[in-house]
């Protein structure tokens, strides 16, 4: 029996009649075709799949699209506004925090998460905060030096 569920992504509503078993990821990615978030594991290891439900960071491949019934979505497509990149996004580019970019939506999905919470961190918050997120290309010292170069410019866009 499926079940037809409500959720607003990326600031749009959504009703869609699912199966009880599809996961949230698949959700996103086959039937709204946002594929911005990525499967890496299907265990939850990886955190390619991290989104924001209700403004938390958390792994989309972790939970069934109709548990997200009734909440709202960020994908890594969301975070720009207005064209404009969101400034980990920029930072990402800017201070090469990536090689194959498989894993960064999920890195800039958890970093823009602990910078919501934590504006400042220092290089040993940033490393806890990744650590759900694998990256199979790099040593992490561009992705951490990405996040302390937003989480600058973030401040200066607030100062303002």
């Amino acid at each position: 029996m499926n079940i037809t569920i409500n959720v607003k992504v990326n600031g749009v509503k959504y009703s869609n009649t699912v199966e009880p078993r599809l996961l949230l990821v698949h959700y996103l990615r086959d039937v709204l075709r946002l594929t911005g978030t990525h499967i890496g594991c299907d265990t939850s290891n990886c955190g390619a799949c991290t989104i924001h439900l209700n403004g938390m960071a958390t792994k989309s491949c972790t939970l069934l699209a109709v548990q997200a019934d009734g909440m709202e979505i960020t994908t890594i497509e969301g975070l720009a506004k207005d064209d404009q990149l969101h400034p980990l996004q920029e930072a990402f580019r800017e201070c090469h925090g990536l090689q194959c970019g498989f894993c960064t939506p999920g890195m800039i999905m958890t970093a823009a998460d602990l910078l919501q919470h934590n504006p400042n961190p220092n290089e040993e918050e940033i490393r806890t905060a990744l650590e759900g997120n694998l990256c199979r290309c790099t040593g992490y010292h561009n992705i951490v030096k990405a996040v302390e170069f937003a989480a600058t410019k973030m401040k200066k866009e607030v100062a303002v």
